[in-house]
């Protein structure tokens, strides 16, 4: 299959030029004829069904210009949007006070965010990351897919007219270069440091800038809730298992993933193959604005990642100067603070400049509304340390991926490249083996260092939270650096926690403790997560279930297929028959709501008795089980809703048992059926009749349920009981892949990207997969060449910039 592109034969199917641009969410052809980018770059972007390109080019420059373009004519608006942040450009096109999709970053409005990137770009910081060698820095290939990409979204823009309603004639809408992709790789590295907390580091301000500023301490408690909300409330999460070839009914891998990423803005995925003959043949979905495949597959391996639990920044408390509160001492010598003085365009309004203060440990964090409730007093600051803020290896070790062969090659790139912000990743391949790892860039934080160096702040927050809070006035409680890490002050490749060739590696989010429970991971350091704490519900019911399949063995894609839509609500299975059975004991079928108010809730008892515990579309009780778990998550503690803890010895199987006594269960029931009612919605009412999304004018009812219910296939949907239910999904399952092997060389592979591949209400893409999400139904993805030239759909673009 390794043909050079120039020579393709397609049979009977036309090769179309660029100015016939596939897409319908692409454009339509300019009123005048601009030339392209000069470069003399080029590739072929073949489209098969659903909109899916499969890029074939004769380099990596090449590579990321196909990419480039194929991605503007499904996503320019989204990412035109995302170029304004990184250039800090938000407050001149959209105002100060508007707000971001909050894919890029955390800020609270423009101003904040572009304040934030502008400090960036005027430091100079990718420039840096750019020129360092690799592979510390980016290596000539990823380099070159940058540059390619920029070329191509940028030619792209020339030979087209946007006709996407969300930017069309936007003057923001503009070229971009090979800096702001590399800027766009370095937002996503950041997010869970620096990026999450822009407010705060746009904020902050000596305590004499601030009337009534200094002496306000730092509350421990307050910090842990913070740092548990911001990892809890982040719109990303996921779900993966690889099975190993002892499992399975060829004995060879399987590997599902399922990521939870949001269905709107710059954070969306966008399904791609890339071929470079004899060099790289990937299939997969990328993260928009990015020309590499950051969760696929190949003939070989496939992978998929999910958000970890390591606490990727930590905190310096800082000793200042009685005389000069920008002036902090290490072992007695003062040190001054850095001042970035950063001006913002404003539209309709004169530029906005604020002064930002750096130190040798980061940036200062200190606001009243920010995400780290932090003072800045005349005697304590504080400051953020973020090492992937010296990342931009990201590129290079989703490229790796792309060139492995087996499980042993996914681990050496993430040993080589050291790339990941803040995932975990779970492989498998056509051999049989299974991969977990959570190699990701987390500063060097031991428990050692945290015992010696804490502050008492610091001591409180660091094994409840994870957060350590650091000494900075004592040279000695520096991270230091492992012989195998890339960068000083992280961990290196040996400090990882890894399971290699398990029956099944699962993981749902929580620490690695449990990737496989018959196989439990210990040892590492607490800023990874924890060991031997209670799992999430999702956790809970992904283990029980992939456990029993691992079990029964003989399993193929279709078991995959059959995980991913059971939809089984773990808490559902916990808790339904205890809260129908005390429902139906309750005096008279009374309860009173939270108003005081008596409600008859007879007629909820043998609704949820009957519920079949599942979040399919046609399940009736889901619905009203639902509403009552919000409810009864507000009104009853975690540690009063079960009367059987749990326990470190069964962590899959405890807590259990429903807590109907506790007060606040009969209230939750109460006002589950107060609010249905007055809905208009019956209590018994089929899930998919009030959990829908409307796409070209049609519901389209959606199955799934939320973190809360501990369901496999995640969606978290916007209630509104005014128009309906649950008219929107913000975030959830995303690019979805089932993925096997038979010996062909041709990967088994099901795929289902549920938000569809445009965002272009205009483009035929823009639901296509969404309809099939709705009915539980997948793509049949085309990977090799037979495949690919006898696609019905197949439609193919030369792309060039000469």
């Amino acid at each position: 299959m390794h043909h050079r592109f120039r020579g393709l034969a397609v049979g009977a199917v036309a090769l179309l030029t660029v100015s016939a641009a596939l897409p319908a969410a692409a454009a339509e052809p300019p009123g005048r004829q601009e030339h392209p980018a000069r470069g003399g770059l080029s590739a072929v972007v073949r489209y098969t069904e659903y909109g899916i390109p499969h890029i074939r080019a004769e380099s990596y420059a090449d590579l990321g210009f196909g990419t480039g373009w194929a991605q503007a004519a499904d996503q320019v608006c989204v990412l035109a949007d995302g170029f304004v942040t990184v250039r800090g450009e938000r407050s001149r096109f959209f105002g100060p006070a508007g707000r971001t999709d909050g894919s890029l970053s955390s800020a609270g409005d423009n101003l904040s965010s572009d304040l934030y990137f502008r400090g960036v770009r005027q430091a100079g910081t990718v420039e840096k990351l750019l020129a360092e060698p690799a592979p510390r820095g980016p290596s000539r290939q990823a380099k070159d897919l940058m540059r390619g990409y920029a070329a191509g979204y940028n030619t792209w823009l020339r030979q087209h007219r946007t006709t996407d309603p969300a930017c069309k004639g936007a003057p923001w809408v503009r070229p971009v270069t090979t800096l702001d992709v590399a800027a766009r790789f370095y937002a996503l590295s950041v997010i869970g440091g620096q990026g999450g907390a822009v407010d705060d580091i746009t904020a902050a301000q000596p305590p004499a800038a601030r009337p009534g500023g200094g002496g306000r301490a730092p509350d421990a408690r307050a910090l842990i809730r913070a740092v548990r909300e911001r990892a809890a409330d982040a719109d990303m999460g996921s779900n993966a298992v690889a099975f190993a070839g002892g499992t399975t009914a060829n004995g060879r891998g399987l590997l599902l993933g399922n990521p939870h990423y949001p269905w709107q803005g710059g954070r969306r995925f966008w399904q791609v193959q890339q071929t470079i003959p004899g060099e790289l043949d990937v299939a997969g979905a990328a993260l928009l604005g990015s020309p590499t495949v950051s969760i696929g597959y190949n003939s070989r391996v496939a992978w998929s990642h999910t958000v970890s639990t390591g606490v990727p920044y930590n905190l310096t408390q800082l000793t200042l100067d009685p005389a000069d509160p920008t002036v902090y001492l290490v072992d007695g010598r003062p040190e001054r603070m850095t001042r970035r003085t950063v001006t913002v365009a404003v539209k309709d309004g004169p530029p906005v400049t604020r002064t930002q203060w750096w130190t040798r440990y980061g940036p200062v964090v200190a606001a009243d509304d920010g995400s780290l409730p932090l003072p800045w007093t005349t005697t304590t600051a504080f400051a953020l340390n973020d090492p992937n803020a010296a990342n931009l290896r990201f590129a290079d070790t989703s490229l790796g991926f792309g060139k492995a062969r087996d499980t042993a090659g996914v681990l050496a790139s993430l040993g080589r490249h050291q790339g990941m912000p803040w995932v975990n990743t779970v492989a498998a391949d056509s051999s049989g083996h299974t991969l977990f790892t959570q190699s990701q860039v987390l500063p060097r934080i031991t428990d050692d260092l945290a015992a010696r160096c804490s502050t008492d702040l610091g001591r409180a927050t660091y094994p409840a939270a994870g957060l350590a809070v650091l000494d900075g006035s004592r040279g000695t409680c520096a991270l230091g650096r492992d012989a195998d890490a890339v960068q000083p002050g992280i961990f290196g490749p040996a400090r990882m926690p890894t399971l290699k060739d398990a029956p099944y590696a699962e993981n749902s989010n929580d620490s690695a403790w449990l990737a496989n429970a018959d196989r439990p991971l210990t040892g590492y350091e607490r800023i990874f997560g924890t060991i031997g704490t209670a799992r999430s519900p999702r956790t809970r019911g992904a283990i029980d279930a992939v456990a029993a399949m691992a079990e029964r063995g003989s399993l193929t894609v279709r078991d995959l297929q059959r995980q991913q839509f059971a939809n089984r609500v773990t808490v559902g299975e916990l808790a339904a028959e205890d809260a129908a059975r005390a429902c139906a004991a309750l005096p008279g079928g009374v309860a009173r709501n939270k108003d005081g108010a008596q409600v008859d809730v007879s007629a909820a008892c043998p609704v949820l008795a009957a519920w079949d515990r599942t979040a399919g579309t046609g399940s009736r009780g889901a619905l009203l089980f639902d509403r009552f778990w919000r409810r009864i998550g507000a009104l009853v503690p975690n540690a009063q809703r079960w009367k059987v803890p749990f326990s470190a010895a069964d962590p899959v199987h405890t807590p259990h048992t429903l807590n109907t006594e506790a007060p606040g269960f009969a209230t939750a029931l109460a006002d589950a059926v107060t609010e249905l009612r007055a809905a208009g919605i019956e209590l018994d009412s089929p899930l998919g009749k009030h959990q829908f999304v409307v796409r070209d004018g049609r519901r389209l009812p959606i199955p799934g349920g939320t973190e809360a219910l501990g369901v496999w296939n995640k969606v978290e949907p916007v209630w509104d009981p005014a128009h309906g239910g649950y008219t929107e999904v913000t975030m959830g399952s995303s690019h979805i892949q089932a993925v096997g092997w038979d010996g062909s060389g041709c990967p088994v592979a099901r795929t289902l990207l549920t938000y569809s591949q445009s965002s272009n209400p205009n483009s035929p893409h823009s639901s296509d997969q969404t309809r099939l999400f709705s009915r539980e139904r997948w793509v049949t993805p085309r990977f090799c060449e037979k495949d690919i030239l006898s696609s019905p759909a197949l439609k193919v673009v030369h792309v060039h910039g000469r």
